[in-house]
């Protein structure tokens, strides 16, 4: 019988499914870094998920009316986070999301 393995153990181990989960992560918690640093101050705490894919960056955003707030600003967003961060982004999406599933 195998001894027990705690969760940091197992997210820290060899696994390649785990680690390329973990690199995706990172990815992610930087993205809504550098996102966060481009918004209006009164948005930011309101996104709480980014990702980007194939030049679409997908805002997640806590309520409708966050949402509806941050589609005013989201050219300026594509614009600034080109020129700060190099981010290559064709197209803005914003969704409403359940705050525990970010």
């Amino acid at each position: 019988m195998q001894k027990p393995k705690s969760v940091s153990e197992l997210i820290s181990g060899t696994s390649k499914a785990l680690r390329d989960l973990r690199v995706r992560l990172d990815a992610r918690s930087l993205l809504l870094i550098r996102v966060r640093s481009c918004l209006p101050p009164r948005l930011i705490d309101h996104v709480i998920s980014a990702g980007l894919q194939d030049g679409c960056l997908t805002l997640g955003t806590s309520s409708a009316a966050w949402a509806s707030r941050l589609r005013y600003v989201k050219n300026e967003l594509q614009i600034q986070l080109k020129q700060d961060h190099r981010l290559d982004i064709e197209s803005v999406k914003i969704r409403v999301v359940n705050p525990g599933s970010s």
